[in-house]
Formats: C-alpha cells, sequence, structure tokens
C-alpha cells in the first residue's frame, strides 16, 4: 500500500470548504487572518483552526508581524497533490483508451 503522509496531509486539509475557499482567498496574496475570517460565519479562533490545519498540510505559511499572523499560500505544495492525480488520470486514461480500442477491433472483426 502506498503511504505519504503529506500528501494525506494535503487531501485532509483540502476536503473542507471552508479550507478550500481560504486558499482561494490568498490566491490575491498573503492576508491578515482577521482579514480572512471576516466573510465566514465563525469565530476567529475557528478560521485560524482551519488556517493552521492548512499550515500542518504546507500549504499556507504563517508569520507573525507584531500582534498579526499573516498567512501566505504556498502554491508549490499543491504540486505533489496533482503530480498524483495526473498520474492516476493518465494511469486510467491509457486503460480505458486500450479497452476501446479492444472493443472496436473485436466490433469489426466477424465473428468466428
Amino acid at each position: 500500500m502506498l503511504e505519504d503522509p503529506a500528501l494525506d496531509r494535503t487531501y485532509a486539509a483540502l476536503a473542507d470548504p471552508t479550507r478550500r475557499a481560504l486558499i482561494v482567498a490568498l490566491r490575491a496574496g498573503g492576508a491578515r487572518i482577521t482579514d480572512l475570517a471576516a466573510p465566514f460565519p465563525m469565530t476567529f479562533a475557528g478560521v485560524s483552526r482551519h488556517v493552521g490545519v492548512l499550515e500542518a498540510a504546507g500549504l499556507v505559511q504563517r508569520e507573525r508581524r507584531g500582534r498579526e499572523h499573516w498567512v501566505a499560500l504556498r502554491p508549490d505544495a499543491l504540486e505533489t497533490a496533482e503530480r498524483w492525480i495526473r498520474e492516476q488520470t493518465e494511469f486510467w486514461s491509457s486503460r480505458a483508451d486500450a479497452l476501446a480500442a479492444r472493443l472496436e477491433r473485436s466490433r469489426r472483426e466477424p465473428e468466428a
């Protein structure tokens, strides 16, 4: 069985819609957690916990500037997850293409 704890943390972090929304919000650039929390119907502490999960997965980095915590996206961290999906897609696409070709050949061949 293939085990990759970093990949597991990435997909677990991305499984939550709030965390995905935080990642989308960070595409515009780094932001204070206070600003990130504003549009969400939850406490600052709740958003901070979500940021902590993203941080543990390596998807964001947090920097403390005085009393404020700033968060920035680490887009390179998504590359491993993207690569895994691409490998699976390529594998299954090639299998589906081979099956389609075989079915087409069998359709064209006269029955024995």
